[in-house]
């Protein structure tokens, strides 16, 4: 058995020396004896000297322990040669020498290591590389917070892919450590730099950017904005420009991101694509902005200046019987009185320049861990830990000199909870910079801000402590309520439901019981299974259950009002419990809130009162609290026409006696409700939670079948819906932008998300028609995929069944319509650029529709997409189910404005009464599945036959005059046939019946 896998070295030749290591540590012998070992280590021609040599320095550190570090530490290049040895046992030998003096080194020593290391790996063998590079990862476990890796060596590629993972772990930036894995294989395959980009995009991230961060993060972006995607180009130019902003130390930000100014500026100046080149030139501003530039060369520290600097102060500070006096400077000691005892004061001064340059000057244990147990053979144990602490307050005193902290008064009361400085960003989208969270024990603070600033991201990472610098739980317990049910099993009835929340383990049934009453639960209701609940009900049980968690801190995040009405008081009454709210309900802002916190300009500005009062302040917020006052306009498409129908007040839907009861219920869910709905109608639909609202939604959208009484409808009526629950369309999508959401679900004519959308046999056998090719070859349709202009009509593109897409071709509408193919003929085109415009014309901005992928989009973007692509096929009807719990006040005020001056039919479900009496003459109030009518109804002719009506106002006979008619002139033919041809233009782009060809036209 080799010595070197022995853990004792008192068998071996060595014991005198270790013995008088031991004992005179200061001892002049000391240097003859490591010169000894090294001559013992360098001899090639006995192994077992080598051998000897490796196993002394591996049982040195165990009899000298700490104090010998800086005596053992030159001689690690040495010991990683004989990691190329021919000799087993040798090489054994020197990989456990290597880990006993490693393992003496403090986390503060890494950048001293690194140094002795990367001349190894520069000039070592391979052999000795993968040696360092093991080393390097085992000494990591214990520098966590010290390293950064700058390179790795393609000639040692599993070991440095093994250790560059070690090394990225060690990141202090919780919002990076996911993408660890895919950062190191970035590293040695470029090929997947695309797709970490794509991911880094995606990530929200709250903890400040440092320099260990930047220094991994640095060389994949070079490389990204390398690559000819324009799309991977555009991603890294925007990530950059906001990891740029969320660097705070602006030494860092020029040292670092400099390397990337020359990449970003050929972006900015010879992109393929405007927008690129204008992402490029806005991230090139604020890196210039930031202090980074590629002309002059970035400041750096000069280390071995702060290491002087720092020894001559030790030296100082020594006792008068360690150090040498000069005869020239009495004053100040020249040199310290043993060449051992200067070898440690160079080793922890390095160590200690790098404390006082990073300020971490309050930590006692690091800094007798830096200084004081190299002291100790003269000093002794507690003379070494005195010495330390009499570096460290010099050092602390200095700094507080150089520093001094400015106070900042508050006129704030009462406890203080948390004063939080942080950065919050969405990976491309930065939405708080350097800003603070400061909140006090019972105050209830109100968030406003437009929709996609960040108010529902920052709730989401307080609740998963994510906030750099917040409380975590065991000190500030932090609860979230939002508008949709967190919930693993909704088998359960309500009350096991909410028992068995493992955080609520120790609370008995008779408290969850009686909370639940409190809430509204009767027996009966706690009896229910929780995924049969309404979503109000789902909405109560949810604030339930976070009563019952007694938090500190409760974020509430989109209520409607009808769940909250009773909560108002209970927060009032609540001394000792914080609030964040986020709402869209000014009405219960105004009642509950004590604080508003306004996002402005990237930060969190603070003010006192509630909403009214804030309003008061800021007219220009006005906005938050009356519809009519808001600056976002929507503008909704026209809805499609329909044949026969010439008056806005002609019923083009209505039921008739119909009861609908869900199966395995006994009580019908509506009962005998009958309504009508004409093109002039605008609908409000009230009523308590349960009662049957939705229920009536889905049998006029046809989704369920009454099993008594009739449902008629146009026969080419479309009609739009938005659920309550509307994001579940888009949840499978969450990878595509909004733009190439829509495109994916109206590609082929019609939305492929309507669960009725079954082909006919008619529809079947019209697919199933064979089309001859010009070579003769016999295919069969299977998707149109696009639309282009065609002289006066159109042109579609044709996917054939199983032929691949380059095969694809154009065929002219006329014979899709001969062959019977009107199914998406007459649809709208899908290109890019009027999906983007129509997303705009519903409030959402055109980049983030373009670039944002939908899982980055926040609730209220997901629900104006949601909108748009309800809307895209021009729908005659549009049902809208709470769309208050997801709209900020800016934006519902835009959706109101774009409801009222749309000609198709609206119907709205609301809690929100301020937006349906607005909007809405018409209300249908459902109570225990009957409908009760108030208000104008809209409907006045109830027939849907498809005969032309008579030309006259609200479809009212009338007899016009006939006038003899005039000889038209030259120019007045010419405006006629104009006016003919824009009239059939416009037929052919919106379909619809075809206009008659008369003498008597009019201006269309």
């Amino acid at each position: 058995m080799s010595p070197a896998l022995m853990n004792e070295p008192s068998s071996t030749d060595f014991a005198p020396i270790f013995h008088s290591l031991a004992f005179c540590a200061i001892s002049a012998s000391n240097q003859d004896i490591i010169s000894t070992l090294h001559a013992f280590a360098l001899n090639k021609k006995s192994g077992f000297e080598r051998e000897s040599a490796a196993i002394a320095f591996q049982s040195l550190p165990a009899v000298l322990g700490a104090p010998s570090a800086p005596l053992l530490l030159p001689s690690l290049p040495i010991l990683f040669d004989l990691y190329a040895d021919k000799g087993e046992v040798v090489r054994i030998a020197a990989a456990a020498a290597t880990k006993s003096i490693l393992q003496l080194l403090p986390p503060e020593a890494t950048r001293t290591v690194f140094r002795i290391l990367e001349d190894i790996l520069e000039k070592g063998k391979w052999q000795t590389k993968v040696g360092a590079l093991d080393a390097l990862k085992s000494f990591v476990a214990t520098a966590k917070e010290s390293l950064a890796m700058h390179d790795t060596k393609k000639e040692v590629a599993s070991s440095a892919i093994k250790c560059a993972t070690s090394l990225c772990n060690t990141l202090a930036n919780a919002d990076l450590t996911p993408h660890v894995p895919a950062l190191v294989k970035c590293m040695s395959n470029p090929d997947t730099v695309p797709a970490c980009i794509k991911a880094l995009s995606s990530t929200t991230f709250v903890a400040e950017v440092t320099a260990p961060a930047l220094a991994v993060l640095v060389p994949l972006l070079m490389r990204a904005l390398n690559d000819r995607s324009m799309e991977v180009q555009r991603r890294t130019v925007v990530v950059i420009d906001n990891l740029v902003k969320l660097v705070r130390n602006p030494q860092v930000a020029a040292r670092y991101l400099s390397p990337l100014v020359d990449g970003v500026k050929k972006i900015a100046e010879g992109a393929a694509f405007p927008e690129v080149r204008a992402f490029g030139e806005t991230a090139l501003n604020t890196l210039l902005k930031s202090g980074a530039s590629s002309n002059e060369t970035p400041r750096t520290r000069d280390l071995d200046a702060e290491t002087a600097d720092t020894y001559k102060t030790l030296l100082s500070l020594l006792p008068t019987n360690l150090v040498v006096v000069s005869a020239a400077e009495p004053n100040q000691p020249s040199a310290a009185n043993h060449p051992l005892l200067a070898l440690s004061l160079q080793f922890g001064a390095s160590m200690v320049a790098d404390l006082v340059y990073h300020r971490r000057l309050e930590d006692k244990p690091q800094w007798n861990r830096c200084i004081g147990v190299y002291m100790k053979p003269w000093f002794g144990e507690d003379g070494a830990a005195k010495f330390a602490e009499r570096v460290r307050s010099h050092f602390h005193a200095v700094d507080q000199a150089k520093h001094a902290s400015v106070q900042r008064e508050s006129h704030e009361e009462g406890e203080l909870l948390c004063d939080t400085l942080f950065s919050l960003a969405y990976g491309a989208l930065l939405l708080l910079s350097h800003t603070t969270l400061r909140l006090f024990r019972g105050r209830r603070y109100g968030i406003l801000g437009t929709n996609g600033s960040g108010k529902s991201t920052l709730l989401r990472q307080l609740r998963d402590g994510k906030v750099e610098n917040f409380p975590p739980q065991d000190q500030l317990r932090c609860v979230m309520v939002e508008h949709s049910l967190q919930g693993e099993d909704t088998s359960l009835c309500v009350l096991d439901f909410v028992a068995s929340d493992k955080a609520l383990k120790d609370v008995p049934r008779s408290k969850i019981r009686d909370q639940l009453l409190a809430v509204g639960f009767d027996d009966a209701r706690q009896a229910e299974v929780v995924g049969g609940l309404s979503g109000g009900w789902k909405m109560k049980l949810e604030l339930a259950r976070a009563m019952l968690y007694n938090a500190d801190l409760l974020l509430l995040d989109e209520l409607d009002r009808a769940s909250v009405q009773w909560l108002e008081q209970w927060l009032i009454a609540q001394k000792n419990v914080t609030c964040l709210i986020v709402s869209h309900d000014s009405g219960f802002l105004d009642n509950v809130t004590t604080d508003i916190i306004h996002y402005e300009t990237k930060k969190l500005v603070y003010y006192p009162g509630n909403l009214s009062s804030f309003v008061g302040n800021h007219p220009e917020a006005r906005s938050y609290y009356t519809l009519e006052a808001s600056t976002v306009k929507f503008a909704f498409p026209p809805p499609g026409s329909l044949m026969g129908v010439r008056s806005n007040t002609r019923a083009i839907l209505k039921m008739s006696n119909c009861t609908y009861t869900y199966p395995g219920r006994l009580t019908p869910s509506l009962h005998n409700v009958s309504c009508a709905l004409s093109l002039s109608s605008r609908v409000g639909i009230i009523g308590p939670n349960g009662a049957g609202k939705s229920t009536l939604i889905k049998l006029l959208t046809g989704e369920s079948v009454a099993q008594e009484g009739t449902v008629y409808k146009h026969p080419a009526l479309r009609v739009g819906y938005v659920s309550q629950h509307a994001t579940h369309h888009i949840e499978r999508h969450l990878e595509k932008t909004p733009i190439g959401y829509i495109q994916w679900r109206f590609q082929d004519g019609h939305d492929r998300t309507k669960p009725s959308r079954v082909l006919t046999d008619e529809e079947k056998a019209i697919l199933d028609q064979e089309w001859v090719g010009k070579d003769g070859s016999k295919r069969k349709l299977e998707l149109v995929l696009g639309r282009q202009k065609l002289k006066k009509s159109f042109q579609y593109e044709i996917k054939w069944r199983g032929l691949d897409h380059r095969y694809n071709t154009w065929v002219p509408r006329d014979q899709l319509l001969a062959k019977g193919y009107t199914k998406g003929a007459g649809t709208r085109d899908t290109r890019a650029d009027f999906v983007r415009k129509h997303l705009e014309d519903i409030g959402l901005d055109g980049d983030i529709a373009q670039y944002n992928e939908i899982s980055g989009l926040s609730g209220g973007q997901k629900i104006k997409l949601v909108i748009a692509a309800c809307l895209w096929n021009n729908p005659q009807i549009c049902v809208l189910d709470e769309p208050s719990n997801f709209l900020d006040r800016e934006a519902l005020g835009g959706l109101a404005v774009a409801i009222k001056n749309w000609t198709g039919a609206v119907v709205i479900i609301s809690h929100n009464h301020e937006f349906v009496s607005s909007l809405c003459p018409e209300i249908w109030e459902i109570d225990a599945g009957r409908m009760t009518h108030r208000g104008k109804t809209a409907v006045i002719e109830d027939s849907l036959g498809d005969a032309k009506s008579p030309k006259g106002k609200d479809g009212a006979p009338s007899n016009p005059v006939k006038k003899k008619k005039k000889k038209l002139t030259r120019n007045q033919v010419k405006a006629q046939e104009e006016r003919r041809r824009l009239r059939k233009l416009a037929w052919l782009t919106h379909g619809g019946p075809k206009p008659e060809d008369t003498d008597s036209d009019e201006d269309p």
